[in-house]
């Protein structure tokens, strides 16, 4: 998108707001979304080459390559060991914004006026998702809610949605962990935001559709009415019984209080555990055996069996302090432990995954089947991801174990899009076997809501991966890569935005009734929907436009590049001390300001 320069010469490299989608769409289905490069220069999405300045195996005497040996050891150790103090801080910040919004959570749920609107049950699954860090947690909420014939099945549609989306939060934050380092940012950031853009483009597709003719709740009617099922199946619990070894040593919480909350049969009591269970008690009396399962007095005796109450062993389980104090101590140990973990996981990885290792490693993940059979390999990824999600039981824990690969150079984003919707898939086949173990008088409502969650992510599948060219999230995360890359601020600027600024503002309109969101709304979507259609023309046939709309230069440099908004954010820094990656986007600034660019030449 042209800037107004002197003699009409525009920066070839010049990261601008209104071209973002143009150039993104005019890739879609490739893999050079980046910017047109120079000859020579390197492709920022690129893998690196894997540097191993070390000397190799046969030049090693033996006490070398024992100690080499045993450091590798070492080495994996730290990397297992910081991996599942990560998955644990996970479990540990989901506790806290659990404690911090979980009777907030239920105060949303249960606003049916509010629920009635299709977009503003989109803004609720997202908030609440968002609030408690926890996918599942929201679905409980939604099928408690159903079972108890507080919310119809047609209006947990848009809210499972909103959970969808509300979940890719988590790898977002994790991106955020290498900020140090441009390019690794630029793929970490890139690959946490593909699984964003694929929940959202799926849900601006789904939803119009969903309130129009109800294919979903229809379709999961139809797969639910095929089958006979019967209660008792019951999920894997593989990660939580790795976790909670330490995790019920810090803090155990009453999740059902949450459901409780949101049907209305909620107490004012603490989510705090501080009963773990029971067990009974003989009394003093004569201890001939009359059945000591029944609670009473024995009729041959004078025992009976008192029902005892087993206190929990964790480290809050006698606080005086409030769920909100024990919350904001949670998340502030979590978040510590988080970012230590993730930091000391890419420092691991970028020592480990070196040399020839690297090499194989990126080989056997980013590898493809052979020709004509190269189309499996996505399918296998996808397949890969939703197994691996089945088994660790958390779509969360598994996307966030992606993204630190991905900015270390090992997962390409290609490959990871398709791990990433695997992942989306097996987080509800885990959510189908736990509705199995629902109660019978829950278990239909149960099914169809996790039916609804499975179909909304298979058809997102269909519509943005089968078809190569519709494969629309990999460009756009990537020029929303390059973006974040070079202006830092615009990544927390997206989390504010999309995960709460933007879906409270929606919520707030909600609120005043219909009329009042589609007035405000429906001008915005609009407009951007022109945006959109103008880069596009502007891209592919600029004659169809009037003159003065075949470029943006006649808008204010404010309007149409996200440069003075850096100068906003930060103070603005020379080009001379820029560094190569911004250089590009400090040029247009360069060109604008000629009291900067004359103090560099002199």
């Amino acid at each position: 998108m042209p800037n107004s320069l002197t003699g009409g010469q525009v920066p070839s490299h010049t990261l601008d707001t209104v071209g973002l989608v143009d150039r993104s769409l005019g890739n879609a289905g490739t893999s050079g979304s980046a910017p047109v490069l120079e000859e020579g220069e390197m492709d920022p999405w690129d893998l690196p080459q894997p540097k191993d300045t070390g000397q190799s195996w046969k030049e090693l005497s033996v006490a070398g390559r024992v100690l080499r040996v045993v450091i590798g050891f070492l080495k994996a150790c730290g990397l297992l060991g910081n991996l599942y103090l990560f998955i644990c801080s996970l479990d540990i910040l989901s506790s806290a914004f659990q404690l911090l919004s979980s009777k907030m959570a239920g105060d949303i749920f249960k606003d049916n006026v509010v629920l009635s609107n299709p977009v503003a049950g989109l803004v609720i699954g997202v908030l609440v998702t968002v609030l408690v860090q926890s996918s599942s947690t929201s679905s409980s909420i939604v099928v408690s809610m159903v079972a108890s014939k507080l919310l119809t099945v047609q209006a947990c549609v848009p809210i499972i949605m909103g959970v969808n989306v509300g979940t890719s939060i988590t790898s977002t934050l994790v991106s955020m962990a290498q900020s140090g380092d441009r390019d690794e940012f630029r793929r970490a950031f890139g690959g946490s935001a593909v699984h964003s853009i694929f929940n959202w483009l799926t849900v601006l597709i789904l939803l119009p559709l969903e309130s129009a003719t109800a294919l979903l709740e229809r379709l999961s009617a139809l797969a639910l009415g095929a089958t006979s099922l019967e209660p008792g199946g019951q999920a894997p619990d593989i990660l939580k019984v790795l976790t909670k070894p330490l995790t019920h040593l810090i803090v155990q919480l009453d999740t059902d209080m949450i459901a409780s909350s949101a049907s209305g049969n909620a107490t004012n009591g603490s989510l705090i555990k501080r009963w773990c269970g029971t067990r009974e008690v003989m009394t003093s009396g004569n201890s001939s055996d009359c059945g000591a399962t029944i609670s009473g007095p024995c009729p041959e005796s004078n025992s009976s069996t008192v029902v005892e109450q087993l206190p929990c062993h964790h480290l809050f389980v006698g606080t005086e302090l409030t769920d909100l104090a024990v919350g904001f101590i949670l998340l502030a140990a979590s978040l510590l432990l988080l970012c230590t973990c993730l930091v000391l996981i890419v420092k691991l990885l970028n020592s480990v995954l070196r040399g020839r290792v690297a090499q194989a490693v990126r080989k056997v993940i980013n590898a493809d089947f052979p020709f004509p059979f190269s189309w499996l390999s996505g399918y296998l990824a996808i397949l890969v991801g939703a197994g691996l999600t089945f088994v660790l039981q958390s779509s969360s824990v598994f996307t966030a174990a992606i993204v630190p690969l991905m900015g270390v150079g090992v997962i390409s984003l290609e490959r990871a899009y398709p791990l990433f919707l695997g992942s989306n898939i097996g987080t509800t086949t885990t959510a189908l076997l736990a509705a199995l173990a629902s109660p019978a008088d829950m278990l239909l409502s149960a099914l169809q809501v996790a039916l609804i969650h499975f179909f909304f992510n298979l058809a997102g599948i269909l519509l943005w991966y089968v078809v190569p060219v519709l494969r629309l999230p990999i460009p756009l995360a990537k020029r929303f890569g390059d973006l974040t890359a070079n202006y830092r601020w615009v990544a927390i600027a997206y989390l504010l935005l999309s995960f709460l600024l933007l879906p409270l503002a929606a919520f707030g309109l909600s609120l005043a009734g219909s009329t009042v969101l589609a007035a405000v709304g429906g001008p915005l979507v609009g407009l951007l929907l022109l945006i959109v259609l103008v880069n596009v023309l502007q891209r592919h046939r600029p004659a169809w436009l009037p003159r003065h709309l075949r470029s943006w230069a006649w808008l204010p440099i404010w309007l149409r590049s996200l440069e003075p908004w850096d100068r906003l954010v930060s103070s603005c820094c020379p080009c001379k001390v820029c560094s190569p990656p911004q250089a590009a986007a400090k040029e247009a600034h360069c060109y604008e300001n000629p009291e900067v660019l004359a103090s560099q030449q002199l």
